[in-house]
């Protein structure tokens, strides 16, 4: 299952904050679908990614439709829903502490002051997940970083946006196809 993080709304849909939810509607524009409503308080979709045939992986695309620091419930909810393991889950979301442009792959670890991700952690019982991390930089200045992340991209990283999303969605589909240790290498490599 892949879960890609955001705040809810039109107002919120160009934030760098709901990086994450767009990253999956390209998945969902790559693959022909759309979101359907879920119960959970999420958008989702179900298909399958990888080789066509036998080899191809049923995968669930999951936008919760909640406040960003209350996306724990909505993911845990779809995790038992469709019996996903929470240590089949992939987190996708914007990642100040990574260069904007960069994408970065890890498995567990901290939540770096991102509540998002702490509300799953705590959520699924674990921080154990695959995090795909999307570099959105530091915010100018000494502006807070609550309020950099509620804004929309400049004019210089709109032009950008499409290849980060672009980049986001392969290492989500590199993680899913390869395995997380081949994704890594091939993301965390120079480009």
């Amino acid at each position: 299952m892949v879960v890609g993080l955001g705040n809810p709304g039109p107002e919120h849909a160009a934030d760098r904050h709901t990086v994450g939810a767009m990253v999956l509607d390209e998945l969902a524009s790559r693959l022909r679908t759309g979101f359907k409503a879920s119960k959970q308080r999420a958008a989702v979709a179900e298909v399958r990614l990888g080789p066509p045939g036998v080899s191809s992986q049923r995968v669930v695309l999951a936008k919760p439709t909640s406040w960003m620091n209350e996306s724990g419930g909505p993911t845990a909810g779809l995790a038992r829903f469709y019996g996903v393991d929470p240590l089949r889950v992939i987190a996708v979301h914007d990642e100040l502490d990574i260069d904007a442009g960069a994408v970065r792959l890890k498995r567990g670890g901290g939540e770096g002051g991102h509540n998002g991700l702490r509300d799953i952690s705590k959520a699924l019982g674990t921080k154990d997940y695959v995090r795909v991390r999307v570099g959105i930089g530091r915010p100018p200045g000494r502006m807070d970083p609550a309020d950099f992340v509620l804004r929309g991209f400049s004019s210089a990283e709109r032009k950008e946006l499409p290849f980060l999303l672009a980049d986001a969605a392969d290492a989500v589909e590199a993680v899913i196809t390869d395995g997380l240790e081949a994704a890594q290498q091939r993301f965390h490599g120079p480009r």
